[in-house]
């Protein structure tokens, strides 16, 4: 049964947070273009570049291989969360756009796992 007076009630606790936000991308629930734009294109390449920075300045420091390389990746599981988000909503949006935000997930997964 619907509370009168809640049609614009802040979202459940349950969605606020880090666990609120992996929760409303992995659901399809972000906008496609937030997710694609702002979460990956943006966020992700900022944490990509310094993960990337950090690597290099603990390779100057010649701290151990091991070390460099896991600050490097550290990035790489929530790079392919990401992508697969993008995937998931683009599949229920549909479209051209869609479609081609799809595909530039996929390239820039790609970019970011090699670069």
């Amino acid at each position: 049964m619907d509370k009168p007076g809640l049609e614009g009630a802040a979202p459940a606790k349950t969605d606020r947070g880090a666990a609120g936000f992996l929760r409303m991308r992995w659901q399809g629930r972000a906008p496609l273009d937030r997710l694609f734009w702002r979460d990956m294109l943006l966020t992700g390449t900022a944490v990509n570049i310094a993960s990337s920075g950090t690597a290099l300045v603990l390779l100057g420091l010649k701290l151990p291989l091991w070390l460099v390389l896991a600050v490097h990746l550290l990035p790489v599981p929530y790079n392919i969360f990401l992508t697969l988000a993008v995937w998931r909503t683009a599949e229920r949006t549909g479209g051209a756009k869609a479609s081609l935000m799809m595909l530039g997930s996929a390239l820039w997964l790609i970019a970011t796992v090699v670069a």
